[in-house]
């Protein structure tokens, strides 16, 4: 189960990536992060989870959606492959 998140803000480190999501998704443990840097104006982080069900990460995304994070509006959708 994976979850993208788009719009973070730069120089965000790996270790805050993960405890926002596990403040939002105690349940769900992140495996995996990979950097997505585009033009690095607005970078994403893609997290793999292990734990917890495919609603789960699904409400995490509606949670994690539109939700304002050092400074940005984030960008969510989960990604099931």
């Amino acid at each position: 189960m994976r979850i993208w998140i788009g719009n973070m803000a730069p120089g965000t480190t790996d270790d805050e990536v993960r405890a926002f999501a596990k403040k939002y998704a105690p349940d769900l443990e992140v495996v995996e992060l990979e950097r997505v840097e585009g033009t690095g104006t607005h970078p994403a982080v893609i997290l793999r989870f292990t734990g917890g069900t495919p609603a789960d990460l699904g409400d995490l995304a509606l949670r994690l959606n539109g939700m304002y994070w050092k400074g940005r509006s984030l960008n969510c959708n989960t990604m099931m492959r």
